[in-house]
């Protein structure tokens, strides 16, 4: 995957080492970055003990929201993929005790698929 999928809403992998740097002040001392996920300026990352969703906010993208989800709070997710004429995949991810599930757009199915069966790893 490309910079320019990224900016189309397509789904790319991250390289974990450079995620895991980024990331080095808010990880544990034993958590490890294993799978990354880009999404435009977004971020889906699941470490060894938890899925972090990092939404990057205003012009620059300086200012950054990290939520931080155990695995044991994800109750359910779904995915529904693209179809002939509704071009966006979108995921799902109910969390204990919020009313309103965790939404993620992709313009296509690419890596919805492969951070569908990373959650279903995880949270399982």
């Amino acid at each position: 995957m490309s910079i320019f999928d990224g900016l189309l809403g397509n789904a790319s992998e991250n390289d974990t080492q450079d995620t895991q740097q980024e990331l080095a002040r808010i990880l544990a001392s034993d958590e490890r970055v294993e799978k990354a996920y880009a999404i435009i300026r977004d971020q889906i990352i699941f470490t060894n003990k938890r899925l972090i969703l990092v939404d990057k906010q205003g012009v620059t993208g300086k200012k950054k929201e990290y939520l931080s989800v155990p695995y044991r709070s994800v109750e359910r997710f779904s995915m529904e993929t693209t179809g002939h004429f509704d071009l966006d995949a979108e995921l799902k991810i109910w969390i204990r005790g919020a009313t309103e599930p965790i939404s993620k757009t992709f313009r296509n199915d690419q890596n919805i698929l492969d951070i569908s069966r990373a959650l279903a790893e995880y949270a399982l």
